[in-house]
């Protein structure tokens, strides 16, 4: 798959598909590392709302952001079917909540069609294709522009954690 600014979508490929609500997205299926179910998390001070807090996966800390919050889902409840999709973006993790993971798709070039000409406003830039699948659409997102300020955050924490451990020789809180 190309990595062209859309993500590469015009090449098709594979795409985890996840629902938020009654909408069906998708996004790239390399971006995702694992699935997992929905545990408490750590609060973080002063974090936006839809930045629910940390988690320590197996010695990284990965924040868990709510992308039914984020993309201004009315209802949100955290029920047996909620899941966390762990993705890689560059050299930082991200924990997205999500309401469930539906399958993975291959989608043809024919099957992706690309976003109306219609302006959604600034906040949907982050759409960057519809997949077609027989009666479903897809919802097909660039998971990087999506989630770029908490990566940044995050990436700048990592930072800050590191260099206080080797100026100190032991480990600070960011």
């Amino acid at each position: 798959m190309s990595t062209s600014p859309a993500m590469g979508i015009e090449a098709g490929g594979e795409f985890l598909s996840f629902r938020i609500g009654r909408e069906e997205y998708g996004i790239d299926i390399l971006k995702v590392q694992e699935i997992r179910g929905y545990e408490t998390v750590t609060k973080v001070a002063n974090a936006p709302k839809h930045v629910l807090g940390v988690i320590n996966l197996r010695g990284a800390i990965v924040p868990i952001v709510d992308l039914r919050i984020k993309l201004r889902q009315t209802l949100v409840d955290y029920a047996s079917a909620t899941v966390v999709i762990i993705v890689e973006l560059g050299d930082a993790k991200t924990g997205m909540v999500v309401d469930g993971v539906s399958d993975v798709l291959t989608l043809p070039p024919a099957n992706i069609k690309p976003v109306p000409e219609l302006s959604f406003g600034p906040h949907t830039d982050f759409i960057c294709g519809l997949g077609m699948i027989d009666e479903r659409m897809l919802i097909l997102i660039d998971i990087e522009k999506l989630l770029q300020a908490e990566t940044s955050t995050v990436l700048e924490t990592q930072e800050r954690v590191s260099s206080r451990i080797a100026d100190d020789g032991h480990e600070a809180t960011p």
